[in-house]
């Protein structure tokens, strides 16, 4: 069957070869596909959308707004084909969704601003409110054609823009008597310099006399005036202040009223609630002492005695059963902490223990890649050499300075022990030669035993610190 939609009409086909849906103007239905006739005409939706400033003002914006699928693109149809298709455009359902996203948007936004700003700002508050409506309307595949807001109209109880318009209007009111007032001053001031410039010619000095008289006097009522139109303005604010104030009070004092009654209300229904709860209270009051008095006279002494020895058997019983309770608690509890600190110490020493470790290995392998390094050094060396241990073990210690450090030990040491050489000599021959007797020479041999001993016993005076025994005589001082 071939279907042919009309100028404000598409059609959406449903069902076999198609996967979701199919927009067209004109096409054939084939068995097992389904045709549904969408009308993309617009519909006029008027709302009263009551919203709320940022100073907490209530007001009202009547607006009309005409909405219809859009027909841009197929999504946009297929969406509204969708959503809102099933529905009639002119059901509840489409004007309550409509609706809502008008309030909505319209009372966030003006949450965001004030009264003066959205009563100075209009053309602007309403594109702001268009454009966040279509963004919204955009997923229901809608489209505002076209918006007309008409004048921001008060909540009843609320007249800010009436009393807007009042102050407005008085303001043109005094703006009019003023220009009025300056009008006739100019006038006045005007005929009083013709006059004076008339009377010039005849008197000059009086002229300007008068023309400086005449100014100073209209210069005082203009002054006057001024003054009197600041009265009166100041005047029309106070009685639009007291008439706000007087509204406000009696707003409160209703507000006041209700709640005083309520509270009345509510005082007395507590009161009898609690009259009811006494008397009940008495009643059982009442039972249980007629209950004891029968108790106390029919029930034996044996049976208060037996009451009294189970009482006291379950209090025992049950300080026994808190105290084990405790004492359990208090072990658990001391176990617990033992547990935390065997694991905290345990958790400690293995981190000491794998701390020591790492240390250790990378101790070792920094001593492993020294003596590589090494062995390649001397392996090198050797090589260099042609594999004489010899001669790279003379250049080794030639170059580490080992034979100028031996030599400089050597060095030090001589010279640490200071040593004194001694020379001891008997003299020169006798006076006469080899011909001497022998006696001589035996007492010179004597004598030169003699000279010897001094320089021998200073010598080892100086080396062990040692003297000679007083019997052989002393060391002469340097300075003696």
């Amino acid at each position: 069957m071939y279907k042919v939609a009309k100028a404000s009409q598409y059609l959406v086909i449903t069902g076999g070869w198609i996967p979701d849906m199919k927009i067209a103007k004109k096409s054939w239905i084939f068995p097992g596909q389904s045709c549904t006739v969408v009308d993309v005409s617009p519909v006029n939706y008027s709302f009263e959308v009551q919203a709320m400033s940022a100073e907490k003002l209530p007001f009202i914006l009547p607006a009309v707004f005409t909405i219809g699928p859009s027909t841009a693109d197929d999504s946009s149809l297929i969406k509204f084909a969708k959503l809102i298709s099933p529905h009639d455009k002119h059901s509840h359902h489409v004007k309550e969704l409509v609706q809502g996203v008008i309030e909505g948007e319209t009372r966030v936004l003006a949450a965001s601003m004030t009264m003066e700003e959205i009563f100075k700002g209009t053309k602007e508050f309403k594109k702001e409110v268009f454009e966040k409506v279509q963004l919204e309307l955009n997923q229901f595949g809608l489209l505002i054609y076209n918006a007309n807001v008409k004048q921001l109209v008060d909540v009843p109880g609320h007249e800010y823009f009436s009393y807007l318009g009042q102050k407005t209007q008085m303001e043109a009111a005094n703006q009019a008597k003023i220009d009025v007032a300056e009008a006739r001053m100019k006038g006045a001031i005007g005929s009083k310099l013709r006059d004076g410039q008339t009377l010039q010619n005849a008197a000059k000095i009086d002229a300007e006399t008068k023309v400086i008289a005449t100014q100073r006097q209209g210069e005082g009522e203009k002054g006057e005036m001024k003054v009197r139109t600041e009265v009166k303005v100041y005047e029309n604010q106070r009685e639009a202040e007291v008439a706000e104030a007087n509204a406000e009070l009696a707003k409160k004092k209703s507000i006041w009223a209700k709640e005083a009654q309520v509270a009345e209300v509510e005082a007395r229904k507590a009161v009898a609630m609690r009259d009811a709860e006494l008397q009940r209270e008495v009643e059982r009051m009442n039972a249980l002492t007629q209950t004891e008095k029968l108790k106390a006279e029919f029930l034996s002494k044996a049976t208060v005695e037996y009451e009294t020895k189970v009482q006291e058997a379950n209090w025992e019983l049950y300080k026994k059963q808190k105290a084990a309770e405790a004492y359990l608690y208090e072990k658990e509890k001391e176990a617990a902490a033992q547990r935390m600190a065997a694991e905290a110490e345990y958790y400690r020493r293995q981190q000491v223990v794998e701390g020591d470790f790492y240390a250790k290995k990378k101790e070792a392998e920094g001593m492993i890649a020294l003596a590589e390094a090494q062995g390649t050094y001397i392996r090198t060396i050797l090589d260099a050499f042609g594999g004489n241990y010899g001669a790279m073990r003379d250049y080794l210690l030639i170059n580490g300075g080992v034979y100028q450090e031996i030599a400089k030990i050597n060095g030090e040491a001589l010279r640490g022990l200071q040593p004194k050489i001694s020379i001891w000599t008997s003299g020169g021959g006798g006076e006469n030669g080899g011909g001497g007797d022998s006696s001589g020479a035996a007492m010179k041999e004597v004598a030169g035993v003699y000279k010897m001993l001094p320089p021998l016993f200073k010598t080892v005076h100086d080396q062990t610190g040692m003297l000679p025994p007083a019997w052989m005589g002393t060391i002469t001082q340097p300075n003696e």
